[in-house]
């Protein structure tokens, strides 16, 4: 099935884009792109695919983030996100975390064009949806705009049509991850050179951004924005976002964040009734804490997260604790 295309996304983050937090992004916003968590190779080829593969079929489209180095194990990952359904494999050469340097993948992939193309071209051979890659830059004290447009032509070279520049380097030595996301200098006209030079290419822009009017000036330049922290933060920024990117699709939402409560209880009370397991299983707050930022900005704000965070509430494990979080706002004379 064919999708809208990538105007819109929200950023793979370990820890937070996981299948329930994109069930929730999807009740405010239904033709944004999103993306999985990155998933390792050996989690899959080694662990329990399913527990890291299902998916809700309302969370379409939905791309799966694939962190390895090995072509023919990216092959084999790919084909596997394939048969579950995801809509596009992502290789993620962007991830500092010296946990990820370890393994040989993630940014580190930057100074090994090569083998990148490998990657892609095995995965892309083993496919038939988009293989894409997600990447910085640069790495470390490696600046030049020639670095990030050679490696961008090399992948190209192996098939990928699809880049998501994160306009950062990443600081392999030194810097945290979450250090990496803030402290190098972004340099958005990197990116908007990479379409300049590949307009045949999909250039999509990631960093920073938080604002409709930030989003609106990035589209005059490339072909696509994907949102990170903000989108987790403040979700209901992507309130509307169907109606202005998407105008000419079917299927918009424009729900409120009552509605979306509504909703997410209907999704906490079955989710809970088949994988709750006398809380051994799935436990309420696995999916109320990515929607502490529904209420952002608004009075009552501060009530809502707190009472979606009170761990004896939680463990009770009952869905109707969000109506309660809900009734301490004013959005019944507010929307």
């Amino acid at each position: 099935m064919s999708y809208g295309p990538r105007t819109i996304s929200v950023a793979p983050m370990m820890d937070w884009t996981d299948r329930h937090c994109r069930v929730f992004h999807r009740q405010i916003t239904r033709h944004t792109w999103l993306y999985t968590e990155m998933v390792t190779t050996g989690a899959l080829l080694y662990g329990d695919v399913g527990r890291h593969l299902n998916f809700s079929d309302e969370e379409h489209p939905v791309a799966l983030q694939l962190g390895g180095s090995e072509p023919a194990d990216l092959a084999k990952s790919a084909k596997l996100g394939e048969q579950w359904g995801y809509d596009e494999i992502n290789l993620n050469c962007g991830c500092p975390s010296e946990r990820v340097q370890k393994g040989a993948f993630g940014a580190c992939l930057m100074a090994e064009p090569t083998l990148v193309a490998d990657c892609v071209k095995a995965m892309r051979d083993a496919v038939s949806i988009d293989v894409t890659v997600k990447h910085r830059i640069g790495i470390d004290d490696v600046e030049s705009y020639e670095f990030v447009r050679d490696f961008v032509g090399k992948i190209a070279e192996a098939g990928s049509k699809t880049f998501i520049v994160h306009a950062r380097n990443a600081i392999l030595k030194g810097l945290s991850p979450k250090e990496n996301r803030e402290i190098p200098p972004l340099k958005y006209d990197y990116a908007y050179r990479l379409k300049h030079d590949f307009p045949e290419l999909e250039i999509l822009i990631n960093g920073g951004i938080k604002t409709v009017p930030e989003i609106d000036e990035h589209l005059k330049h490339v072909d696509g924005v994907m949102l990170g922290r903000e989108a987790y933060h403040n979700p209901f920024l992507m309130a509307g976002f169907d109606a202005r990117y998407y105008a000419g699709l079917d299927g918009g939402i424009q729900a409120n964040r009552s509605e979306v409560i509504e909703a997410m209880i209907a999704y906490a009370s079955a989710q809970l009734a088949q994988h709750g397991d006398g809380g051994k299983g799935l436990r309420l707050n696995s999916i109320t804490r990515h929607m502490l930022g529904l209420m952002a900005g608004m009075p009552g704000a501060r009530a809502f997260r707190q009472t979606l965070s009170d761990s004896k509430r939680l463990a009770l494990g009952d869905p109707a604790l969000l109506m309660e979080a809900l009734s301490h706002t004013q959005l019944v004379t507010l929307e």
